[in-house]
């Protein structure tokens, strides 16, 4: 497909969503597989470019979207390298912003082998907080299996020895998430961690990981 029918089947889509009389999360979702449906066989540089069209806003209903769309094409995720996932992330800015860039995208790309863990761990030393929370959400797609996840302890690990001292809140929480997504994987390697980094770790993960570990719960 040419460049231009990319940009236009982008513009359709913004032009479709901002339509939408239900703009919830799971009727903009429901719309947006109808969406991956139609798109399906696009190749992946050009679904990329779709998605780049939709994501052109700061809007966070379009980010969302365009996210979907990517993680849910497969040749879209294979089209991906390190320099386009970092133009995808754009300017990270909330929660929302960060979590759906590691869900949906940076986890997924890194996962299929289009990030390499070099890429995953320059962010953790990033003195953007938004970055560093990007690379422990990264995690999350390894090891949940509702998100392609079939478990990857070492590289889940890896990245959270670099950040189990961070004190900036929305990180600790990022690491308590990572953490007990890898429970359900791997819990050995879990309790490894608690123990081994028992002088570091934040009281808010060691409480809502040792839950994890013993309920099943996150509280």
């Amino acid at each position: 497909m040419e460049t231009d029918f990319a940009q236009m089947a982008g513009r359709e889509i913004v032009a479709r969503l901002a339509a939408l009389p239900d703009r919830s999360t799971v009727a903009v979702r429901r719309w947006r597989r109808g969406q991956s449906r139609r798109l399906a066989g696009l190749p992946g540089a050009d679904m990329l470019r779709v998605a780049k069209t939709v994501l052109a806003s700061r809007d966070p209903l379009r980010r969302f979207v365009a996210y979907e769309l990517i993680r849910d094409h497969p040749a879209a995720v294979r089209a991906l390298s390190p320099r386009s996932v970092c133009a995808l992330a754009g300017r990270l800015a909330t929660w929302g912003d960060a979590d759906m860039f590691g869900c949906f995208v940076a986890g997924p790309a890194w996962r299929a082998g289009r990030v390499r863990d070099a890429d995953v761990l320059s962010w953790t030393r990033s003195r953007d907080r938004w970055w560093r929370r990007a690379a422990l959400v990264a995690t999350v797609p390894l090891n949940v299996r509702a998100q392609g996840g079939a478990g990857d302890a070492r590289r889940t690990v890896r990245i959270c020895e670099t950040l189990v001292a961070d004190r900036e809140p929305v990180v600790v929480k990022a690491l308590s998430w990572a953490l007990r997504a890898l429970v359900a994987r791997d819990a050995p390697a879990v309790r490894r961690f608690l123990v081994r980094h028992a002088d570091d770790v934040a009281p808010l993960v060691r409480r809502e990981v040792t839950s994890k570990l013993r309920t099943g719960r996150k509280s």
